[in-house]
């Protein structure tokens, strides 16, 4: 306890690096919205692999299209499929694991059965399901991967909800003939919001992992988009001509997840009660 009474937060270098590269991410995002050096999709065969320069500050692909906006636009699917996907995982899996808690027996037992199920199927797996009827794209990969989190959402939901309906105040709101609904936005869910923010911020970093790894592949992200996985797949062609080409998509999400990752893990830090009760 600090000074006076009062709890303040915990404010790690985790939470500030992360912070500071989940931001650069959101920027990079924003930023090509309104400008990019070049078309990103623009061909010019002449200046292929050019190396970086003023003109081109990372140089340009096989195809002569300009790496840095490519980079730039890139973004922009990342945090698309982040954002829709653990949305996917927030919304569904919320209600599933609020309804096993409130549930109990054979209701919840089915729930985290059901949970498991799902879970067994990798996002790689459900999206080759996917894309093997509807054809490759950025939505069937949204899909596989917000399939995905559902159950991890859910088991969590479900087990920090289970913990706040054994509070005292729990239990008196439902002896005083409080409502499911009633109990679960009034109590639950606003004692359970620090475990899912933290929960949500990792999953983020997972989906950008994700995706990268589904555009790789061909299941991503199609041309003429532009997705960091698949400049990392159309890099192998020139890999010893341009390593470079590699590194720049590689390093972009690398940090985007590094970023993620740390922010989860400095949010856990200063979210956790534990560690405020020690504070």
């Amino acid at each position: 306890m600090s000074a006076g009474g009062l709890w303040r937060p915990r404010v790690s270098f985790s939470l500030w690096a992360g912070a500071i590269l989940a931001l650069m991410l959101l920027l990079a995002a924003a930023v090509s919205f309104v400008w990019t050096p070049y078309p990103p999709a623009a061909i010019d065969i002449p200046h292929k692999l050019a190396s970086p320069s003023l003109a081109h500050l990372f140089g340009t692909d096989d195809l002569g299209r300009d790496v840095a906006s490519q980079l730039l636009t890139g973004s922009r699917i990342s945090i698309l499929v982040g954002l829709v996907a653990v949305g996917i995982g927030l919304v569904f899996g919320i209600v599933l694991g609020l309804i096993a808690s409130f549930s109990g027996g054979w209701i919840e037992d089915a729930v985290m059965r059901l949970s498991d199920f799902v879970f067994a199927f990798p996002a790689l797996l459900s999206a080759i399901m996917l894309t093997s009827t509807y054809g490759p794209g950025v939505i069937n990969a949204i899909i596989a991967i917000g399939v995905l989190y559902v159950p991890i959402i859910a088991k969590v939901t479900r087990a920090t909800a289970n913990g706040v309906l054994a509070r005292e105040y729990a239990l008196a709101a439902r002896a005083a003939g409080r409502g499911p609904l009633s109990i679960a936005f009034d109590h639950v869910l606003p004692n359970i919001a620090p475990a899912l923010i933290v929960q949500a911020t990792i999953q983020f970093a997972g989906a950008i992992l994700a995706e990268a790894a589904l555009s790789y592949l061909g299941l991503g992200a199609q041309p003429p988009q532009a997705s960091w996985g698949r400049m990392l797949a159309e890099a192998q062609n020139v890999l010893y001509n341009a390593p470079s080409l590699a590194i720049y998509p590689g390093a972009a999400i690398a940090l985007s997840v590094l970023g993620l990752n740390l922010l989860g893990d400095g949010l856990r830090d200063a979210l956790d009660p534990k560690l405020k009760a020690r504070s």
